[in-house]
């Protein structure tokens, strides 16, 4: 499919180590659009157009500058790379709070460098808006402007909630001190097809919950929020080229108690 202008359309899609990165690259190949720094990648040069319209470059995500060439003449940028690590975490600064944070303003340091990009669409999570400590008779409305609560975040040793508060809270104030056109995308746990032949981080959280009994991706009142990951991957795209979108969407399609998860998979 060509370009749908005369200029060619760039956007940098950073680290494709998951179904929404990976989702979010083959919606982004069908609109002729080029992706940069992608990890373990030969599942994603084997799909459809790839060889024609997927651009492949190699940097390192904590690396400040790695990210300038790839960056350089892009219109947009999608950042989506920020560790997966729910369980088993043995050193949650190195493994998920420092490859977040610095990351994410690795990312936009690139961004504010060039000239070109015009918006910077961010992968969040709906873990930096409904993590909070349950209260008795409480039904509270959660909406793009809730936040989590990062001391019950910390008490509970969530950490990769940790990271994508303190990513997203980075994120934000980097973007307003340097102009930088900033979406942020807040999805719940999402699910749906996958393209890679292994199974990812989100994915083996049902079956720690059907194995051991454990909900560490649930929201602290036992609850999943899903999303399909190409709900998701429409979203960013929506993101990127609605002019009027700002600040942060919720990406939830269904909130789900433990024992509906285990009906339907019971079901299945």
């Amino acid at each position: 499919m060509g370009a749908p202008s005369a200029l060619r359309k760039r956007s940098a899609v950073k680290k494709a180590s998951s179904e929404v990165k990976r989702i979010g690259l083959r919606i982004d190949r069908r609109r002729s659009y080029s992706a940069g720094d992608i990890c373990k990648v030969e599942h994603l040069k084997a799909l459809e157009g790839a060889e024609e319209r997927l651009h492949l470059c190699e940097a390192n995500l904590v690396k400040e500058g790695s990210f300038d060439s790839v960056i350089d003449a892009c219109d947009a940028v999608f950042h989506t790379a920020s560790p997966v690590i729910l369980d088993n975490v043995n050193d949650p600064q190195v493994e998920l709070i420092e490859p977040a944070v610095k990351g994410t303003l690795n990312v936009l340091g690139s961004c504010g460098k060039a000239q070109s990009v015009k918006r910077v669409v961010l992968t969040s999570s709906m873990v930096t808006i409904a993590f909070k400590k349950p209260t008795q008779n409480s039904n509270p409305l959660i909406d793009e402007t809730s936040f989590s609560d990062p001391i019950f975040a910390r008490e509970m040793e969530r950490w990769y909630v940790i990271s994508k508060i303190l990513a997203e809270e980075a994120a934000f104030k980097f973007a307003q001190e340097n102009g930088i056109d900033l979406v942020v995308m807040n999805p719940g746990l999402v699910i749906g097809p996958l393209l890679k032949p292994t199974l990812n981080e989100t994915s083996q959280c049902f079956l720690t919950l059907i194995t051991q009994g454990k909900y560490t991706y649930a929201t602290p009142g036992g609850n999943f929020v899903y999303v399909d990951v190409r709900d998701v991957a429409n979203a960013h795209i929506l993101a990127l080229e609605n002019s009027t979108a700002n600040g942060r969407y919720c990406l939830v399609a269904q909130v789900l108690n433990c024992s509906k998860v285990l009906q339907i998979l019971r079901e299945l």
